[in-house]
């Protein structure tokens, strides 16, 4: 048997295997910068820079650094929204020689001090009005300097004079951090530092450039350490993967939050690489989204299933324009069949799942774009140089195309370990292979699919019940927006199957209504047996529905009834 069938689909555009530059990332922007001086980087609600421009600043940024005594190897933080300021200070950090660390702004403080403390991070970048929650836990960590920007030091006139309005209007923060001892400007080091090459010495194998916090799921959140190999790696993976996607020509829009691996590498990295504009949100809000689309025209739209979901049920989405949408490569969550066909309908282009994690950098599957039918439920193919093989459960042996197992994973992509966890790190790897947690069988061409993660697996008097295969047929119900299937306590049957519901504008349903429809696709025992209807579930930045929040709902509320 051929171990790796799906070299057979591949388009004779993708090659099996790439050839890597041995470079570090942030040669990829001085590069861009030679070629594409002049061209456009980024455009920023309404403000643009130049590839020149970017370059510049984040040597300026990196030049900072080095002067607040950044070494190679140091940790330092970043803490903004997509912007500017965050490809910037992304590359200054590594012109410098630092790793690195990228902080959700949503964080709370505990969160923050948790991740500063356990990354030793030296310098924070953050937006003036998250720095109150930095300077608050500074004093319990090995921070040392703190470098503020705003949103309005890259809006154009008059934006940048309306924007603070607007913000305490919205935030009921104004905040003013005076520059003096360790609290330093970012539009001061940009306007007055020299941007001076800077010369560190390099390994392309075992240098770090990012630390990626996971997400906690099982446990504190743990720093996946990314080399430059493995971004490099997974960025001209992905950059093979769209072969019909022209150099210098693309735009990309930048929704996908960057301080997520996947916004980082197939947005930022990727457009930096190839020299496509970036057209970035600071959020998502889908009547900006409509309306950036509609005008700035971006043909590339990395995304996740929610954003697709959001967009498609705008009662105003046939006033805007989407036909410039070529490629959109969905992560992050299973993408709902039927999302995927509304979308591909009303733009025009293909959308298409894609599969990895954090700790490989992060893509590792992917289904075809161009040139090949869509295999329908599938999360793709292995990318060129990625093994993916089924490991049993039971035996720990590698099983054959149609038996269900653990998805494994090897290639270039994958990290290189956890932060400071080396008994965590020898577990998550066995012979080589990368133990994924995710449930799923290969088909006898190669093509991969996930049936659930490996611990969200609902068992229901001895029955195992995937959430997926559920939240599935939910989404083909007219009235259904968002769907998720959890398994709460049950004094019978250990578990039994939960649905919570996010109707669609104007849609009506009942549970009997419900659970008839559910019922004429699955067996009795995967019905859900409690439906919950609400306004909106709990999300993470990119999206991702955030399944374990309303499992602790449910053991919470079990536990006052006791």
């Amino acid at each position: 048997m051929d171990d790796r069938p799906w070299l057979a689909q591949y388009p004779e555009e993708i090659p099996a295997t790439l050839a890597y530059e041995e470079q570090p990332v942030q040669a990829y922007l001085t590069k861009a910068a030679r070629d594409y001086p002049a061209k456009t980087a980024i455009h920023f609600m309404g403000k643009e820079l130049t590839f020149q421009e970017v370059y510049e600043s984040s040597l300026k940024v990196g030049c900072y650094l080095k002067k607040l005594g950044v070494e190679k190897g140091d940790r330092v933080g970043i803490m903004l929204p997509n912007g500017p300021q965050a490809v910037i200070s992304y590359f200054g950090i590594l012109y410098a020689g630092g790793v690195v660390v990228q902080t959700n702004p949503l964080y709370t403080e505990s969160e923050i001090e948790y991740q500063l403390k356990d990354s030793s991070c030296k310098v924070m970048i953050t937006l003036d009005i998250l720095y109150p929650r930095v300077q608050q836990v500074m004093d319990r960590t090995d921070l040392k300097h703190i470098i503020v920007t705003a949103v309005k030091d890259y809006l154009p006139f008059p934006k940048n004079i309306l924007y603070p309005f607007i913000q305490a209007k919205q935030t009921g923060l104004k905040v003013q951090v005076e520059e003096r001892g360790t609290n330093h400007e970012f539009k001061r080091i940009i306007a007055s530092e020299r941007a001076e090459e800077l010369d560190i010495p390099f390994d392309f194998d075992e240098d770090i450039a990012l630390l990626q916090y996971t997400g906690g799921t099982t446990g504190l959140p743990k720093g996946v350490m990314l080399t430059h190999k493995n971004l490099i790696a997974n960025t001209s993976m992905c950059a093979s993967w769209l072969y019909k996607c022209k150099k210098g020509e693309e735009v990309m829009l930048g929704l996908i939050p960057f301080f997520h691996v996947y916004g980082m590498t197939t947005v930022m990295i990727l457009s930096i690489m190839q020299a496509y504009k970036m057209v970035l949100l600071p959020k998502f809000d889908v009547k900006m989204t409509l309306k950036t689309v509609h005008k700035q025209r971006p043909t590339l739209f990395p995304g996740a299933p929610t954003i697709y979901i959001a967009l498609l049920n705008d009662p105003d989405l046939h006033k805007y324009d989407l036909s410039s949408i070529r490629a959109c490569l969905s992560g992050s969550a299973p993408l709902p069949i039927e999302v995927q066909k509304k979308f591909e309908k009303a733009t025009g282009g293909k959308l298409v799942e894609g599969y990895g994690l954090s700790e490989t950098s992060p893509v590792t599957h992917s289904n075809f774009l161009w040139d090949r039918e869509q295999v329908k439920g599938s999360i793709g193919v292995p990318w060129p140089d990625t093994e993916a093989a089924i490991l049993s459960m039971g035996t720990g042996e590698i099983l054959p195309p149609g038996e269900i197992g653990e998805i494994i994973i090897k290639g270039p992509q994958v990290m290189k370990g956890y932060w400071n966890r080396p008994e965590e790190t020898e577990m998550t790897f066995k012979d080589g292979w990368l133990l994924t947690g995710d449930i799923g069988y290969m088909d006898d061409k190669g093509y991969f699919f996930i049936i659930d993660r490996k611990k969200d697996m609902i068992i229901s008097g001895g029955y195992n019940i995937y959430p997926r295969e559920v939240e599935e047929v939910l989404y083909e119900h007219e009235a259904v927006q968002e769907a998720v299937v959890v398994g709460v306590p049950h004094p019978y049957w250990g578990e039994t199957v939960k649905a919570y519901i996010v109707l669609r504008e104007g849609y009506s349903t009942t549970e009997e209504e419900l659970n008839q429809f559910v019922r004429t696709y699955l067996a009795a025992y995967k019905v859900p047996r409690i439906y919950e209807f609400r306004e909106e579930l709990p999300k993470t930045a990119v999206g991702k529905i955030l399944r374990r929040v309303l499992i602790d709902e449910e053991r919470a509320k079990q536990e006052k009834t006791k």
